[in-house]
């Protein structure tokens, strides 16, 4: 592990001690993160996936009535019965903070509060066939959103996973390492320092001995 370009000195050891300690408490943070990140996206996987059952579920259903309507009505009738819909569906999207990632959050309102107008036409030239799969399409189409919101945040949760993932590796295998091979090497270069300076400190002190009383240790 390559240390860093510093100067061996005091101040700059104390500094890199500084900074190891915010770097080993960043990555625990760090890494209760992620777990708590994974915690929360398997539950997530699970809901989602029992979610895509049910809507995939429901979408066979809504796509049989559609045909059986198609067989007793001419695709005229049915392409006319469905041209002008009478009822409208907005989606308000809004933002939830789950651990610094921002789900989305869909929420959907009519036009109209009458239940009735799901029903674009008049039932008088149409079948009931196509009054179930008009039905079984609206009842469908709270779960397809919920759907939508569900795998737009495992989308985001994953995204954030695996930025989490790479700072905790790169704390871990390369800047904690670096700060402790540095601060080894500093602390090494600091008392090979002060080694040399009592050495040559001593050897001061005998040539002042020698030279002030004759006297050699």
């Amino acid at each position: 592990m390559a240390i860093m370009n510093v100067n061996p000195t005091r101040m700059q050891l104390t500094k890199l001690k500084k900074q190891l300690i915010t770097a080993v408490r960043g990555h625990k943070m760090l890494k209760d993160k992620r777990d708590e990140l994974m915690r929360r996206f398997l539950e997530l996987v699970r809901e989602t996936g029992e979610l895509r059952e049910k809507v995939d579920a429901e979408l066979e259903s809504c796509n049989a009535h559609f045909v059986n309507a198609a067989a007793v009505m001419s695709k005229q009738s049915l392409d006319a019965s469905l041209f002008s819909p009478k009822q409208q569906l907005s989606v308000e999207t809004d933002v939830r903070n789950v651990m610094s990632v921002e789900i989305p959050e869909f929420s959907t309102d009519t036009r109209t509060p009458d239940s009735g107008d799901i029903f674009p036409y008049g039932f008088a030239l149409t079948s009931f066939e196509l009054d179930d799969a008009v039905m079984s399409l609206n009842d469908l189409l709270p779960d397809l959103i919920k759907l939508a919101q569900y795998e737009k945040s495992c989308e985001l949760m994953s995204a954030e996973i695996e930025k989490t993932r790479r700072r905790v590796n790169s704390l871990e295998h390369v800047m904690i390492p670096r700060y402790q091979e540095t601060i080894k090497y500093i602390s090494m270069k600091l008392e090979e320092n002060d080694r040399s300076s009592r050495t040559r400190l001593m050897k001061v002190k005998d040539m002042l001995l020698e030279k002030a009383h004759h006297y050699s240790n």
